[in-house]
């Protein structure tokens, strides 16, 4: 699976980890940023994610900065991006069965790495069960405000 990750300065150093587990589990990492742990700001990395997942060189994304809230938020401006913010395995697993989350935000001030890697393997195994949640995703991208 193509896999896009992308942080702020605050979770620099868990996209480093987790971009190590990902290509360690066998997927093909696209790094979309930062390359260091200086300031930067989250709305640039969450759209570099969401134009990623949108354009189709990516299947799925992995968005990070201090709470995963400011990425979440960036990334789910676009409407082909559904980010889901978890902190355990269970709700990874929810985002991908009932909310067919193509893209999963974490916080780095609030999940450690054991948690996080836990969590990314359980969005990453994690099928859509579509069914009665299909009408509500659809609902997603062309609301009926």
């Amino acid at each position: 699976m193509r896999i896009a990750i992308a942080s702020d300065h605050a979770a620099f150093a868990l996209k480093a980890e987790l971009a190590a587990a990902l290509a360690q589990w066998g997927h093909e990492v696209i790094d979309l940023g930062p390359d260091s742990d200086s300031r930067v700001d989250y709305p640039d990395y969450g759209y570099k994610l969401a134009d990623a997942i949108a354009g189709g060189s990516a299947d799925r994304g992995v968005a990070l900065c201090g709470s995963g809230i400011g990425i979440s938020i960036a990334v789910n401006r676009h409407p082909a991006c559904r980010a889901a913010l978890v902190s355990d395995p269970y709700s990874a697993t929810l985002a991908r069965e009932h909310n067919d989350a193509n893209v999963i935000a974490m916080g780095a001030r609030l999940v450690g790495i054991d948690q996080a890697r836990a969590c990314l393997e359980a969005f990453l195994a994690g099928e859509f069960a579509g069914g009665r949640h299909a009408g509500r995703i659809a609902k997603l991208s062309s609301p009926t405000l």
